[in-house]
């Protein structure tokens, strides 16, 4: 299809998800456990936003440009690059936000000009099926293709089929699986692994609002969010007045559903651990799960090096650790693998020195950094999400997202009239371009040939 051909299938895609919004919401509620609000609020309206995006930038992201600086001994020539479907695409979704992470993909990749292949999550095949044949309607046979939505399904797409791209969302665990599969045909991979990453509260901070920020984050989704921040990193000056702020927040805490049985006993065992070891829970209690039940928490005091610190679950908990200043803050966070979205509350000119040092910035190796917000600036449509480290690699969404889901291809252009002559000039000639180009070359050896 033609740029303008896929732009109208995206109007289309757009409308149509407007007509089938409640029976998407309803999808996503019964497979994922999400109130109705929140299913509208983190699904259909960022998918639409990216859509609204994708139609007004898309056409100059994608537009050939020129390339500039051509030095003059190319008189004569023109020198532009020019965006190329990679080809054939294949996206392997994920569950925990069916509708917004897949149907973005999708946009990217159709508006691309790829052909594109899905492998829905086996946690949402009913919400993700629908989103499917919404996006099919009109797009041209063969453009737009599903597999079954079973792990067996997945491994057998990367077996069985040759891409060009594959896209993955998912855990560090599958997305080695799914590079390793694709190293051995040379295909490009993004991965988008989960974050386990850290909250900064730095003294000056408006704790109250870096409380309820924070807390928000931990429990979208039930805490099944790859950006959501696993531990809180908190300067000791306010160290107990900010748990002060958070306390009632945490008390206040409903049960939430997770995804799996096992998943709620993950987080139990992190919870305990890290009680074993030393950590408090902020509320004063740490219910166990009740099947793929559990009630939210953070645990303060906890030991830097156990599983809830370095994140290894996918839930509604926190941990809470001291640092003595910045540097100590940021030394804590570095030690760990996972890196994708930092978040850091501070003073207003203290957020302004560091909202603007590119070396404190590149020290988090986090894909985004938000001051004094968690998650939800994240949502703008042309932010890209880059991970680092056990975090992935590659972009999704954005600018950054949809130029890799294209190739760059270099087109030059010679003048027929005027161009570099064909073959070695004489000595003269030679010695008469030594001289323009500063070239240190004595007569003699120009004179050589």
């Amino acid at each position: 299809m033609r740029i303008d051909e896929r732009l109208s299938w995206l109007e289309r895609f757009g409308a149509a998800i407007d007509r089938h919004c409640d029976d998407l919401v309803a999808l996503i509620r019964d497979e994922t456990g999400k109130c109705s609000w929140e299913a509208l609020a983190s699904e259909i309206l960022p998918l639409r936003a990216s859509i609204q995006w994708h139609l007004r930038h898309a056409p100059s992201v994608l537009a050939s440009q020129r390339i500039p600086g051509k030095p003059w001994w190319l008189l004569g020539q023109s020198h532009r690059v020019v965006r190329v479907p990679v080809g054939r695409v294949a996206i392997i979704a994920t569950w925990n936000y069916p509708v917004q992470l897949l149907g973005i993909q999708i946009v990217q990749s159709v508006i691309a000009g790829n052909t594109t292949v899905v492998k829905p999550s086996e946690h949402a095949p009913r919400s993700q099926g629908l989103l499917l044949r919404i996006a099919a309607q009109d797009i041209g046979a063969g453009a737009l293709t599903r597999t079954a939505a079973t792990r067996v399904a997945g491994e057998r797409l990367l077996d069985s089929e040759r891409f060009d791209h594959v896209i993955f969302t998912g855990s560090t665990e599958v997305g080695r699986s799914v590079a390793r599969r694709a190293a051995e045909t040379l295909t490009p991979t993004t991965l988008e692994l989960s974050g386990c990453d850290s909250a900064f509260v730095l003294a000056g901070a408006d704790l109250s609002l870096a409380a309820k920020s924070i807390w928000q984050a931990v429990v979208l989704n039930a805490g099944q969010t790859c950006m959501a921040p696993r531990r809180i990193i908190v300067e000791s000056a306010v160290y107990r007045a900010f748990l002060a702020h958070l306390a009632p927040l945490v008390a206040g805490a409903k049960p939430m559903r997770l995804i799996s049985v096992a998943a709620a006993e993950r987080m139990d065992a992190c919870v305990q651990s890290a009680i074993a070891q030393g950590g408090h829970s902020l509320s004063g209690v740490a219910e166990s799960a009740v099947a793929d039940r559990v009630r939210p928490i953070a645990v303060f005091d906890c030991p830097l090096t156990c599983d809830l610190a370095v994140g290894n679950h996918f839930s509604p908990a926190v941990a809470i650790v001291r640092a003595e200043d910045l540097t100590s803050a940021s030394a804590i966070h570095c030690s760990y693998a996972k890196h994708l979205c930092v978040s850091v509350y501070a003073s207003r000119s203290q957020t302004n020195q560091l909202a603007a040092d590119c070396a404190f910035i590149a020290q988090l190796r986090a894909g985004s950094v938000t001051f004094n917000d968690s998650i939800i600036p994240t949502a703008h449509p042309g932010a890209s999400i880059s991970g680092t480290g056990e975090s992935g690699w590659g972009s999704t969404r954005g600018t950054a997202g949809l130029l890799a889901l294209t190739r760059p291809v270099t087109v030059s252009r010679t003048n027929r009239w005027i161009r570099i002559p064909v073959g070695e000039p004489d000595p003269g000639a030679q010695r008469f371009l030594a001289r323009i180009l500063g070239v240190p070359m004595s007569r003699k050896a120009w004179s050589k040939g």
